[in-house]
């Protein structure tokens, strides 16, 4: 029997006190200017006046919601063609992918993803009380020969976010599926596919079809982007029958509420809101990306609502002095020091007054205005 003295106060678990807590893009500007929030991937058009409309009507408070989000993973089934019964719903696809590290990792196992991941999968991986371990990327892309040789006896779940945030990368799905294969089959790989929607490239699938033939992929999707239900929390996970099961017993009884479901049926229906998101976001990413490398600065090429633009080291002209002087202007991007990426600033593709103000206003801060102070 241990004699080792107990704490005077509860302690965590090991891992909780390693995890940094996810911090969100900031929202607030400079005073007296209106802010165009650039910071968290948000649909510029927002929700389909539909899925408003259903979570409007969705006011019986008292009631608990349907714990078992029948309608939406109907919904979800008929929109992919898919068995809603291996569909799980949850909080949003970060519930999603902690119950996936949960529920298939822990102590003594290890979580892998790639340099410039999701910050939530080390926050999962640590919160299941596992290791994460972190591949190289090149050219700020998931590189699937470094993924596969950072597999070990102990790897229990690979994240791959694809596209990624926040480089706007993807892999072809040729490459996915040679990881896939590449992987011991005990092993989960987990297609974070939350910008899938976005994606106008031949060579990309977001996972459908590889749940649909292996028993060790699931994929995960979001209405918190071009869906613009972010303040809902919605999402789900689609995998097999022996995965969703783990998932389900382990999630909330009551994990998403009652004007989420009725927002996101709504929502997943109305396939001509998403076809108009599609379409700003074809005719704006490729303007900005352009714009912006006009004025000197390096662009990552992106297939989602977002660009990850580099500054360059000058004094003055940094990253983190184009954040404050953009800020002060009501222009608010997110820093990604905490992706490993000190010199980059996230920009989100928003509306058209808002791409344009944020080129106007780069210009300015390159052209040197921003020596005379923000």
């Amino acid at each position: 029997m241990s004699t080792a003295p107990h704490p005077n106060r509860p302690v965590p678990r090991a891992g909780v006190l390693a995890i940094e807590a996810y911090v969100p893009g900031k929202s607030q500007g400079g005073p007296g200017v209106k802010v165009h929030k650039l910071s968290a991937n948000e649909n510029p058009l927002g929700p389909s006046p539909k899925a408003i409309a259903a979570f409007q009507s969705a006011n019986a408070l008292e009631l608990y919601p349907d714990g078992s989000s029948t309608k939406l993973r109907e919904a979800i089934a008929a929109q992919y063609g898919l068995d809603p019964t291996r569909i799980v719903c949850g909080t949003g696809s970060d519930e999603l992918l902690m119950l996936t590290a949960a529920a298939f990792a822990g102590p003594g196992d290890e979580v892998l993803y790639s340099q410039h991941g999701f910050l939530v999968y080390r926050i999962a991986a640590l919160a299941a009380g596992a290791t994460p371990v972190v591949a190289p990327e090149k050219d700020y892309r998931s590189d699937v020969d470094a993924l596969l040789a950072a597999v070990t006896e102990k790897t229990r779940v690979v994240f791959l976010a694809n596209p990624n945030n926040p480089t706007g990368t993807y892999l072809p799905f040729d490459e996915v599926r040679r990881l896939q294969r590449g992987l011991p089959p005990h092993v989960l790989l987990a297609l974070d596919a939350a910008y899938a929607e976005y994606v106008r490239r031949n060579d990309y699938e977001a996972g459908i079809e590889l749940v649909a033939t292996c028993s060790n992929v699931v994929m995960l999707r979001t209405f918190s982007k071009i869906y613009g239900l972010a303040a809902l929390r919605v999402g789900w996970l689609y995998g097999p029958a022996e995965v969703a099961d783990a998932i389900n017993r382990i999630r909330g009884a009551f994990n998403v509420s009652a004007p989420g479901l009725a927002a996101a049926v709504a929502a997943i229906e109305d396939t001509a809101h998403v076809e108009t998101a599609v379409a700003h976001n074809e005719t704006w990413l490729p303007w900005l990306a352009q714009e912006l490398t006009t004025l000197g600065l390096i662009v990552t090429p992106s297939v989602t609502n977002f660009l990850l633009v580099h500054f360059p080291q000058t004094p003055g002209r940094t990253a983190k002095e184009a954040d404050a002087f953009l800020s002060q202007r009501g222009l608010i991007l997110r820093r990604v020091d905490s992706y490993g990426l000190p010199d980059a600033l996230r920009v989100t593709i928003g509306t058209e007054e808002a791409n344009r103000l944020l080129v106007e206003t780069l210009k300015a801060f390159m052209g040197g205005e921003a020596g005379h102070g923000a």
